[in-house]
């Protein structure tokens, strides 16, 4: 092969960390294609490309070449991950066993063809979920069903509940990477997992008060509050059970609504009706595809509702991260209705970050968009939204605020639990 393809630093690197990609052996000026592969656990393969000039002295490095067309335009040096489309129409790009890396391989082609040109060099990179010395525990304390991920070294460790949305099961790639960061994070499996019950039908913070107990009553977990972290209904979890329960200190809520939506949400006797939803409000788009942004019934006296959680009840702040082209529901409005829930109790005004062209599935850096795929509840693919290249930078810097408020929030602010920006 006339060109080798190196990636830095050398060695397996996490999936949230930044690499930097550099061909050389070209000759001046020449054109060429650098392509991504990657197959997930289902065997589903995932591509991108980008065509690129070399400079003068044979060289290309992409933190400083810009792409000039492909599946993505300009300076963009971790473009060929979060480019990334799957082959299988409507497919969610995820990684479910984080023992093992995703294998990336890169490869440089001759000219601007994607699929013609003379191969020229290619490499393979280890994209890992377990950092050094991270250590990764199975949770069946109780009813609690989880995966604790420990931090390396002695502890105690500030603590974080991760939560998923409807799919269910239990997701650990994103507990996994946050200790990487320092933080002894519970993913926390709630319906649809071993002997849970298989469908989502109550929201009883009885159990998830049984976790929050768990994490506090364990060794290595620094009291005397934990953070928690959700996406979508798990967001909306976070925030009830910052509102019911106590030790609370932070709370995260990733395109949440702030509402009871299809299930009433129940604390010993205090109990929140749903909001409900109209599925005669869904939408089919010019795509074909189903957007169901509009199926929640209206909010009818605003913050005043009463399927609103009561957040202003939650003891520690709370971080709101918003996309603006969320078309699972309206999230902008909903963390605007919640500042003013606050602000009418009293309450300080929360932080509200809202990124532009970004969609529902907010995930830590570098995961490709998922602009449509199926959902559990009407068996159909649907709109998420997001436009990739304006979701990948969101992606960055929510990860890049998330670790920095729970840092901020949490205590312990000694190098192992600060992110690494």
């Amino acid at each position: 092969m006339a060109a080798t393809v190196t990636v830095g630093p050398a060695g397996r690197c996490q999936w949230d960390e930044a690499v930097r990609i550099v061909v050389r052996g070209l000759t001046p000026e020449q054109s060429v294609t650098l392509r991504a592969s990657l197959r997930d656990e289902k065997g589903v393969l995932f591509r991108a490309h980008a065509r690129y000039l070399a400079d003068a002295g044979g060289e290309l490095d992409l933190t400083r070449a810009p792409a000039l067309g492909g599946s993505f335009a300009g300076l963009e040096p971790m473009g060929l991950l979060w480019a990334l489309e799957p082959e299988k129409p409507f497919w969610r790009f995820l990684k479910r066993d984080v023992q093992t890396p995703f294998v990336v391989e890169l490869e440089v082609l001759d000219g601007h063809e994607p699929d013609g040109g003379r191969l020229l060099g290619r490499a393979v990179h280890e994209r890992g979920f377990l950092a050094p010395g991270v250590r990764r525990e199975r949770v069946r304390a109780g009813r609690v069903r989880a995966t604790l991920f420990l931090p390396p070294g002695p502890g105690p460790f500030p603590g974080i509940i991760d939560l998923f949305g409807v799919g269910g099961g239990l997701l650990e790639y994103r507990a996994s990477l946050l200790a990487g960061h320092g933080f002894a994070t519970l993913a926390l499996a709630y319906y649809d997992f071993e002997d849970l019950p298989k469908e989502f039908n109550s929201r009883n913070m009885d159990y998830f008060e049984e976790a929050v107990c768990y994490m506090l009553q364990h060794s290595q977990v620094k009291g005397p509050g934990i953070g928690l972290l959700g996406i979508s209904l798990g967001a909306d979890i976070c925030l009830s059970m910052a509102s019911f329960l106590k030790n609370i200190s932070a709370t995260v809520s990733i395109n949440g609504s702030g509402f009871s939506g299809s299930t009433a949400i129940c604390y010993k006797d205090a109990c929140i009706p749903p909001l409900g939803h109209d599925l005669r409000r869904i939408k089919t788009a010019f795509s074909g595809l189903l957007d169901i942004v509009d199926v929640r019934n209206d909010i009818v006296g605003g913050y005043e509702n009463p399927s609103m959680i009561p957040i202003e009840k939650a003891q520690g702040p709370i971080l709101f991260i918003v996309g603006q082209d969320d078309h699972n529901w309206r999230s902008e409005l909903y963390a605007q209705i919640a500042s003013e829930r606050l602000q009418a109790h009293g309450k300080k005004k929360p932080q509200i970050i809202s990124y532009p062209g970004t969609g529902h599935y907010i995930e830590p850096p570098y995961f490709p968009m998922c602009p449509a795929s199926l959902n559990r509840l009407l068996k159909k693919p649907v709109i998420w939204g997001g436009e990739s290249r304006a979701h990948s930078k969101a992606q960055v810097d929510a990860w890049k605020q998330i670790l920095t408020f729970f840092c901020t929030h949490l205590g312990d602010t000694q190098k192992r639990a600060c992110p690494k920006l």
